[in-house]
């Protein structure tokens, strides 16, 4: 649903703008380019130009590391399917951290993770272990954790139980993983620290998302959606990093999408649309053949508001080729049949498209340097919880003009009807205001909590499938949880803990803005609100109240309520003033501490076995003696379960070129181009089969390709050795 396009400076307007600059200035030769914010005529090209002049100085430092986790009989999280449980791994998952500190020593820590989400616990477990390392200096208010979305990636790391019920509860091994793994990013960024200067570019992107609920976003009001030019938001802003010396350090690139490019019946491990893009990033500036996580310029593609915005740009449609119903999502009144798809074949290749496609705007903005705009100015950051459950929220933050109150969290039936990107089952269907399911889900959601007639009228029109906050002893999703705002100069990141649509963003990135402006915040440079989504923890959707009122996907999993969106401007606004007055706020109430009080029926790996004269690393199906690029070379090997150990920053695969008399590692299990599947074939044994895709640029010349695990001898310790294997030579041409 694309509206006229808002009026634009024409190219006539910049040029003779660009020139006036060029005189005033006296400078021969500059190049200036106006950024356009979707709701913005553009910014003013002179005022762009002078601030250009003077950029801050700012102390920067950059990190990267692995949180890839179990690659085998872990649930995925994201789709919420119990069937859905890893079998291998296509791209491993990484969590990019930046650091930085202004003048005053003002630092701010900021990490985007291939993660579903960034949950309470992982939160709270990465504070804890930065004050051991660096007392008083990262801190619950100074460092931002956001999540990509891959609904790729091994779940069971949520303190609560809704989000882990699929994934067979608690993963301590998964939780450690990520935690560890980001608490190194950030030591690595620390150790990093050294002079830069940052800059911002800000461009349109299209053909890379849709609305997936339009029907919803239509009602919101018409002067409103006046304003934009999409039902989603096309904007993409990159933030790019300099060394003083000129060294290009890293980029962090912003654009709303989801990572759903894998769809649900994917069993590999995999970093999705943001990771792909972020994998094509770092080689390109660091080299073809340097390994992932080892080079020196980190490139992250963060979340913003894509709560109702899918990759899958085909959209909805049924197995006939027919258009789904357009308000329920359904074929015939099944939800299951309606699906949209990407833009690709199948799942790999629209994961490229959408990548690829966020890569090459993200990178011709980065390297337009003359086009960007310097930040200029200090670094703030203020946080406070919040109990999302009982806040009265006052009139004027809410769209009917009378005070609203937000309520215990609570599910509708139409979150178990899933999206178009991932349909869900049992008859539910979106847009879904029914009081009554079928007997079977009504009995379970009376099992889990009998909503109250107060909770009923709260939560008011979504009829309550899973009433998650009214559990016993304690809600199965947070209920205190963190707002954050922190700015670097004109930048202003706003982190939101879930998964504002595209309305809802826009409100509250208008609410952030007009309430630091109105208390003293700069305006110049053109101060730019960005959504930091998933951030810090996990609570689920926040529609626009009049979304919430369709009760859609998005609608039904807005858990506080119809004011829920309400309540966040109103809170973020109290922090924004004070910010912009440069006071603190209450801490807030203390969230809850669940360390060892979860659950899991994930059992551990028991033991490996192999057959008799088959070793563990033997080779049961060898390459054939030759290839030609674009072809798939496979190699089969006797192997044990990966989950004995995650190879934290190593690899279960190398493709290996001889170079003389040395065989030179050109690809590893982080790379686009390879695959590693597991198979259990008997009840301890398993296979490991390496896929190599040669690219259709791979260098001609002899391969080898070699697989590395650990395997776990004794049923009764937790030693596990390690192994090998290595398959013949065969020829590329």
């Amino acid at each position: 649903r694309r509206l006229p396009r808002p009026t634009q400076p024409t190219m006539a307007t910049r040029a003779s703008s660009s020139l006036l600059v060029l005189l005033c200035l006296g400078v021969l030769s500059y190049a200036v380019k106006i950024d356009v914010a979707q709701h913005e005529g553009g910014h003013d090209a002179l005022l762009d130009a002078i601030s250009s002049l003077a950029p801050t100085t700012y102390r920067i430092g950059r990190g990267i590391y692995d949180v890839t986790g179990p690659t085998a009989e872990e649930g995925m999280m994201g789709y919420a399917m119990p069937q859905q449980r890893a079998e291998g791994l296509h791209l491993r998952l990484w969590a990019r951290a930046y650091i930085f500190v202004d003048s005053a020593g003002t630092r701010l820590a900021f990490v985007s993770s291939d993660l579903c989400m960034t949950m309470q616990s992982v939160k709270l477990g990465v504070i804890e272990r930065l004050q051991v390392l660096y007392p008083g200096l990262y801190t619950m208010e100074n460092v931002m954790l956001t999540g990509t979305h891959t609904h790729s990636g091994p779940g069971g790391f949520s303190w609560y139980a809704l989000y882990d019920i699929t994934t067979l509860g608690f993963s301590e091994k998964n939780y450690e993983a990520i935690v560890s793994g980001i608490v190194q990013a950030i030591v690595r960024a620390h150790n990093d620290l050294g002079d830069g200067v940052l800059s911002l570019s800000r461009d349109w992107l299209d053909d890379s998302n849709i609305n997936r609920s339009p029907y919803a976003y239509l009602f919101n009001p018409p002067q409103e959606r006046a304003k934009y030019a999409w039902d989603t938001d096309k904007n993409i802003t990159v933030l790019r990093l300099d060394r003083a010396t000129g060294e290009e350090l890293g980029a962090i690139t912003w654009f709303a999408v989801h990572c759903t490019s894998m769809n649900n019946t994917n069993k590999l491990i995999s970093s999705d649309n943001k990771g792909y893009a972020a994998y094509l990033f770092e080689k390109a500036k660091n080299g073809n053949r340097t390994i992932m996580g080892q080079g020196n310029f980190v490139a992250a593609f963060a979340q913003s508001n894509e709560g109702d915005v899918s990759p899958n740009t085909k959209g909805p449609h049924c197995p006939n080729g027919q258009a789904c119903d357009f308000a329920t999502s359904t074929c015939n009144g099944k939800t299951e049949e309606c699906i949209s798809p990407g833009p690709g074949d199948n799942m790999y290749e629209s994961t490229q498209i959408i990548g690829t496609n966020q890569f090459k705007k993200a990178v011709s903005l980065f390297d337009n340097k003359a086009g960007a705009v310097p930040l200029q100015g200090p670094i703030h950051f203020i946080h406070t919880w919040v109990n999302m459950t009982n806040i009265t929220v006052d009139a004027k933050f809410v769209p009917t003009n009378k005070t609203g109150q937000t309520c215990q969290a609570a599910y509708g039936y139409s979150f178990a009807a899933g999206t178009t990107d991932g349909p869900g089952a049992f008859d539910f269907t979106q847009h879904d205001n029914k009081t009554s399911g079928n007997v079977f889900w009504d009995f379970i959601s009376s099992f889990i909590a009998e909503p109250t007639p107060q909770q009923k009228a709260c939560q008011a029109p979504k009829p309550i499938l899973l009433d998650v906050g009214l559990t016993k002893p304690i809600p199965w999703v947070p209920d205190v949880v963190p707002l954050q705002i922190a700015t670097i100069g004109q930048l202003i990141l706003i982190a939101v803990p879930g998964e504002f649509t595209t309305m809802s963003g826009r409100r509250l990135r208008d609410t952030v803005k007009n309430t630091l402006l109105a208390n003293g915040f700069p305006s110049s440079p053109e101060p730019v609100p960005i959504i930091v989504g998933l951030a810090n923890t996990y609570t689920g959707y926040i529609a626009t109240y009049e979304e919430y009122h369709v009760q859609r996907y998005e609608g039904a999993s807005t858990i506080f309520g119809p004011h829920t969106l309400s309540a966040y401007q109103q809170e973020f606004s109290k922090l924004a003033v004070a910010l912009a007055n440069g006071k603190t706020v209450p801490p807030g109430p203390s969230p809850r501490n669940l360390t060892g009080q979860t659950f899991s029926f994930q059992a551990d790996v028991i033991a490996d076995m192999h057959p008799l004269g088959k070793p563990f690393g033997t080779v049961l199906s060898q390459p054939a003696k030759s290839y030609t690029r674009g072809q798939v070379v496979q190699v089969v090997f006797q192997g044990a379960n990966p989950r004995n150990d995650y190879l934290t920053m190593s690899s279960y695969l190398t493709v290996q070129l001889q170079e003389g008399s040395q065989w030179s590692t050109i690809l590893t299990d982080a790379d686009w181009d390879t695959k590693m599947h597991w198979k259990r074939v008997e009840e301890f044994e398993s296979q490991i089969t390496i896929e190599w895709d040669i690219s259709l640029d791979a260098q001609p010349g002899t391969y080898r390709i070699t697989h590395q695990g650990h395997y776990k001898e004794n049923p009764l310790f937790e030693t596990v050795l390690p192994y090998s294997g290595t398959s013949d030579a065969f020829t590329v041409a």
